[in-house]
């Protein structure tokens, strides 16, 4: 759980990021992920920061309103029935389906 129990992770067509409160930037939040072009595709106009001593080694701080923006753009975009199956990259795909599989024992 995050700063004041929010917390968020996506899983995009495209990516996975984990969006958390921007704890040197209060009001703009850090959109992270294990790749940085997932960061790229969503903010094509930002640099992507790279650390080494975190957990999610790419980063971009953004404002509440453009992280929103984005996701809106991404759920206008949605055109697929079954989401694993619109997922190309077979790495990711595969990250998707034990994921998927472990949310399905924790329903039963």
């Amino acid at each position: 759980i995050g700063v004041n129990g929010v917390y968020m992770w996506f899983f995009f067509t495209d990516g996975f990021v984990s969006v958390v409160e921007n704890r040197e930037r209060r009001g703009e939040l850090l959109v992270r992920s294990r790749r940085p072009e997932i960061l790229s595709n969503l903010f094509p106009s930002r640099d992507v920061l790279t650390t080494t001593d975190s957990d999610y080694r790419y980063r971009c701080s953004v404002t509440k309103e453009a992280w929103a923006a984005v996701v809106a753009e991404r759920i206008a975009r949605i055109d697929y029935s079954n989401f694993k199956n619109s997922i190309q990259d077979g790495e990711y795909h595969e990250l998707c389906e034990r994921c998927w599989g472990l949310h399905w024992r924790y329903q039963k």
